[in-house]
C-alpha cells in the first residue's frame, strides 16, 4: 500500500502511476500525487479528533486548492454517499467506530482519486455497513477508478474482480474471481 500509495518509494526498479514514473519525484512532488491521484483509507482513520467530520472529509480539499463552494458541496456528496450526512458537525469522539471509518472513507473519495487504496475498510463496520461499503467501492470500480483493497478476510475479498496475495513480502498468487 505504502508503495502504490507513493508514502515510500522503491529502492529499485521504477514504478510509474498514469504513465508518469514517481519513483524520482521530490517530496513535494509526491504529496501533490497522493493528494490527486491516489484516496487512502487507513485502517487506524488517522482523523483529526478536534474538528468536524465536515472539517476532516475537507482537509484534502483545502489542500488541493478547491474553491469553497464546490469543496463544501463535494464534501455534502461524499458524507452522503456513506450515509453520514446527518453527522457533517460530529466530531471523531462523539462517533461510533464504524461512523469513523466512513469518514475516512468520504474524506479519501473528496479528492475524486483515480486510485483509492483501503486498509481493511470495513474492519469496524457491521456487515450491513461493510456490504454498503463494498457496493460503493464496486460502484467506483464500473466507474472506471482502481479500488485496491487490503484485508485478511477472504470472505470480503471474493467481492473483488482479482484477489493478489501476498506473503513475507512476495505475490504468491494471482486471480481472477470467478463472477
Amino acid at each position: 500500500m505504502n508503495l502504490v500509495g507513493c508514502l515510500d518509494t522503491p529502492t529499485d526498479g521504477r514504478y510509474r502511476l498514469a504513465g508518469e514514473d514517481v519513483s524520482k519525484l521530490g517530496k513535494d512532488e509526491l504529496a501533490d500525487v497522493r493528494n490527486r491521484r491516489v484516496g487512502f483509507v487507513f485502517q487506524g482513520f488517522n482523523l483529526l479528533p478536534q474538528i468536524s467530520a465536515f472539517e476532516n472529509v475537507e482537509m484534502p480539499l483545502l489542500f488541493g486548492g478547491v474553491p469553497v463552494r464546490e469543496r463544501r458541496e463535494r464534501v455534502a456528496e461524499v458524507l452522503g454517499r456513506v450515509g453520514l450526512s446527518d453527522r457533517m458537525e460530529h466530531k471523531p469522539t462523539e462517533l461510533s467506530g464504524g461512523q469513523m471509518q466512513r469518514v475516512a472513507i468520504a474524506r479519501a473519495l473528496a479528492m475524486r482519486p483515480a486510485v483509492l487504496l483501503a486498509d481493511e475498510p470495513t474492519g469496524n463496520l457491521d456487515s450491513t455497513s461493510g456490504g454498503d461499503i463494498m457496493q460503493l467501492f464496486t460502484q467506483l470500480w464500473e466507474q472506471g477508478r482502481t479500488v485496491v483493497v487490503i484485508t485478511h478476510d477472504m470472505t470480503l475479498a471474493r467481492r473483488a474482480s482479482r484477489i493478489v496475495e501476498i506473503h513475507d513480502g512476495r505475490i504468491v498468487s494471482d486471480s481472477a474471481v470467478a463472477a
